[in-house]
């Protein structure tokens, strides 16, 4: 099991959005190095979805539905997608401020490279952000 966070910025594609569509594809990364990351991608993993630039937060779990494929909203180049279904909602939301607050997360890629899209998130990170989010 691998674990990531994507990026959605919540006045183009929401949580809401997601849950009301259950499986969705992620489309429109166009980073080569987020590329990478949905080609790591396989079925069963878990992400974080992080609404980016309008509140900041994460705000729910979604896991990989179907491994990369040809992203269908490409115009050009050899860009992919992976299929997301909602898994649930955190019971609170964990916001970037109390991220960067929490020095354990120093090294999390959220903070080292936060205008990547798709980024891993290790194990340990990952049971420390849904504990601060009221998950398990």
């Amino acid at each position: 099991m691998q674990y990531w966070l994507v990026k959605s910025e919540p006045d183009a594609f929401s949580w809401a959005q997601q849950v009301e569509n259950g499986i969705e594809p992620w489309t429109g990364v166009r980073n080569h190095l987020a590329k990478r990351h949905l080609k790591e991608m396989r079925k069963g993993d878990l992400a974080f979805f992080y609404h980016s630039n309008i509140g900041r937060e994460i705000v729910g779990i979604v896991k990989v539905a179907r491994e990369a494929y040809p992203d269908p909203s490409a115009e050009s180049g050899d860009w992919v997608c992976v299929d997301m279904q909602a898994v649930k909602p955190l019971k609170t939301p964990v916001t970037l401020a109390a991220i960067k607050a929490d020095p354990r997360f120093h090294d999390l890629a959220l903070l080292k490279y936060s205008r990547l899209s798709v980024a891993p998130v290790g194990a340990e990170h990952w049971a420390m952000l849904c504990e601060m989010g009221g998950v398990k």
